[in-house]
């Protein structure tokens, strides 16, 4: 699925680690100029200079941007930077997010919701609603990673409930940008190694408990998520939008 020009550009948030980083690669071997934006410059930068080290004949260059997305001001000055590199973009991935601490008191539980909310929905808001004036029409590609708990309940209700609005944004977002010829859609992964959310914090018996219940016997790896999401950006899904794509090899039934 390789561009049919080499001015396509995508930007992807949380774009150091995990499916962000499978994102940046998987569209940069395509023929995509990439900007990943995240909150750790050195990150950022190992991961730019490894993708590019190893980038295909073809391929094209993955830059990036340091910006707390969930943040107004960052995001502002983060979008300001790319538009001035590329004045139109054609590929929003909006993959940054994560979970919080979980906290008891009422206070606490608040703050704790609201964190999970800025954390997984506003980020996507801000970063999309920032660039959709560069956003490429038609053609333009909004792509947010949910989570395949939003359907399951596996995770912690504050996080659920994050990324289950994601589900309800993406179809307001279809409708509102569908007659401009911009397609949304949400991907939603199961259970997925090699990831920051789970790397050193999956015990062994609960990884089991969740691996019995794929049909496919095993976690995805990130370049499986990656590829729906390439599908999504290129010009052969001008007719997906509004859906929500689970990547998790299956769910066996109960009972």
């Amino acid at each position: 699925m390789r561009a049919e020009t080499s001015s396509r550009v995508a930007v992807v948030s949380g774009g150091g680690t995990g499916i962000g980083r499978a994102v940046a690669a998987a569209l940069a071997a395509d023929g995509t100029d990439v900007v990943i934006v995240g909150r750790r410059a050195e990150v950022l930068h190992a991961t730019a200079e490894e993708v590019n080290r190893g980038r295909p004949p073809g391929g094209r260059e993955v830059s990036w941007v340091q910006a707390d997305v969930s943040d107004a001001e960052q995001t502002a000055v983060a979008v300001e930077v790319i538009r001035q590199r590329h004045p139109a973009i054609d590929v929003v991935v909006n993959n940054a997010g994560g979970s919080v601490p979980a906290r008891t008191d009422l206070a606490g539980l608040a703050t704790t919701w609201l964190e999970a909310y800025q954390k997984n929905v506003i980020s996507a808001v801000l970063l999309t609603s920032a660039l959709l004036p560069m956003l490429r029409r038609p053609g333009g590609r909004v792509i947010i990673v949910g989570s395949r708990v939003a359907t399951t309940g596996g995770a912690s209700p504050p996080y659920v409930a994050a990324k289950s609005a994601l589900t309800g944004w993406v179809l307001s977002l279809a409708t509102q940008l569908g007659p401009e010829g911009i397609t949304a859609n949400v991907v939603a992964p199961g259970y997925t190694v090699g990831t920051e959310l789970l790397t050193g914090r999956m015990p062994a018996e609960r990884h089991e408990r969740i691996v019995a219940g794929i049909a496919a016997g095993r976690p995805a790896q990130p370049a499986e998520v990656a590829a729906v999401i390439r599908f999504l950006a290129s010009e052969e899904a001008s007719f997906v939008s509004g859906q929500v794509l689970g990547v998790d090899g299956g769910s066996l039934p109960v009972g």
